[in-house]
């Protein structure tokens, strides 16, 4: 369920705002979404599986807390990143 090395190079490429950099929140971000996409569709056919849908549920707080860091951090860059990932 969880990320192909291959997978998160691509989304660290798309998301980075430099070379190098795999901790901003906008890559952060990104990569908590498609791990939460991987998992929601794991859950539609799993629906009894409650420790994955607990780990779901972290993961979605998690990226929730980072959007609003980054939302008051700088506007922009997260119009943009929501935009990008068509979360709203």
């Amino acid at each position: 369920m969880s990320l192909t090395t291959k997978e998160k190079k691509k989304i660290i490429k798309k998301f980075s705002r430099e070379k190098g950099d795999t901790g901003s929140p906008e890559v952060q971000i990104a990569l908590l979404t498609s791990q939460i996409e991987k998992l929601s569709e794991h859950l539609k056919g799993h629906n009894k599986d409650v420790h994955s849908r607990r780990g779901l549920l972290s993961m979605v707080a998690k990226r929730r807390r980072l959007l609003t860091y980054l939302q008051k951090r700088d506007e922009d860059r997260f119009r943009v990143l929501v935009k990008s990932l068509e979360l709203k």
